[in-house]
Formats: C-alpha cells, sequence, structure tokens
C-alpha cells in the first residue's frame, strides 16, 4: 500500500455506497480525520477544516455526493 493516501481529500468511489461502509473505507485511508455522517439538507457549520470529512447520506443511507475533507 503506498503512502500517497495520507494526502488524500476526497472520496468518488465511495458514492452511492452505503454510508457507514464508505466512513470505514475513509477512516482506513486517512485515520488521522474525523469522518462525520450527516444526513442530506442537514443545516451544517459553513468553516473548513483540515482533519474533518462530511459523508452526506440519503434517505436509504447512501452516499449522496462525494465527501471531501472541509
Amino acid at each position: 500500500m503506498s503512502h500517497s493516501h495520507s494526502t488524500k481529500t476526497s472520496w468518488p468511489e465511495v458514492e452511492g455506497m452505503p454510508a457507514e461502509v464508505a466512513k470505514r473505507k475513509i477512516q482506513e485511508d486517512r485515520p488521522d480525520i474525523q469522518v462525520i455522517l450527516v444526513p442530506v439538507d442537514s443545516a451544517v457549520t459553513d468553516d473548513f477544516n483540515t482533519k474533518r470529512v462530511r459523508v452526506f447520506f440519503d434517505k436509504a443511507g447512501n452516499v449522496a455526493q462525494v465527501p471531501k475533507i472541509g
């Protein structure tokens, strides 16, 4: 496994996956960041945090958009 994962900032490959599966994948790639599951249309702060990834999921529990750092 390469060390380039430490600089990964987005996860397009998890879009459409179940949110819990996507969360585990992101945490495997970047154990140094916090992964937060958030329902689509939830109110969230607009601050940028380099140690956070929000995973927005739909009513079916699947990732609704590409998760990225911020």
